[in-house]
């Protein structure tokens, strides 16, 4: 199995700019990360007009797009629950990737790091940090019983998913 970590927060805490940071850190490092990004939004990586667009519509419950380049396999889903994590690393190709970062899913059992932003409505009291807590990330000093890392300093916390990863 492909070693998980998720970045976990509130929304507006800035999971997205982190990982936009972080992923060019880990690839520096030699690391090959996947990323599963869970949204609560109707989301739609198709475009309207495209012919893989129009059939999908027309009824396929499952398409693969590729090129040269890239290839995505969009499945329709509208009744059934929503997936877990494990299922959806499950469709990944582990021989490609040294890890996958997971934004989002926070009550999954996976491993995570939790970001704290003190301007973004939350409080220190209002975190959960359970066994799949293995640090948190802040903006400010916080009393916490796991490492607290700089929210803003990206090779500390590469270097601390490094240590993670046993690299």
């Amino acid at each position: 199995m492909i070693p998980a970590l998720a970045i976990a927060a509130w929304s507006g805490t800035g999971k997205t700019t982190l990982l936009k940071k972080l992923i060019p850190a880990l690839c520096g490092q030699g690391i090959r990360p996947g990323l599963i990004k869970h949204t609560h939004h109707n989301m739609d990586i198709d475009k309207p007009g495209k012919d893989s667009y129009e059939l999908r519509k027309a009824g396929a419950a499952q398409t693969i797009v590729a090129s040269s380049q890239r290839w995505a396999l969009m499945t329709e889903t509208p009744d059934e629950p929503e997936l877990n994590l494990a299922y959806l690393m499950s469709r990944m190709d582990a021989s490609r990737l040294d890890m996958v970062l997971v934004e989002g899913f926070k009550h999954e059992a996976v491993a995570k790091i939790l970001l704290f932003r003190q301007d973004c409505g939350h409080s220190e009291e209002e975190l959960t940090i359970d066994k799949h807590v293995i640090a948190i990330a802040s903006d400010v000093p916080l009393t916490v019983n796991v490492p607290l890392l700089d929210i803003n300093d990206i090779p500390q916390i590469a270097a601390f998913i490094m240590r993670w990863l046993g690299r």
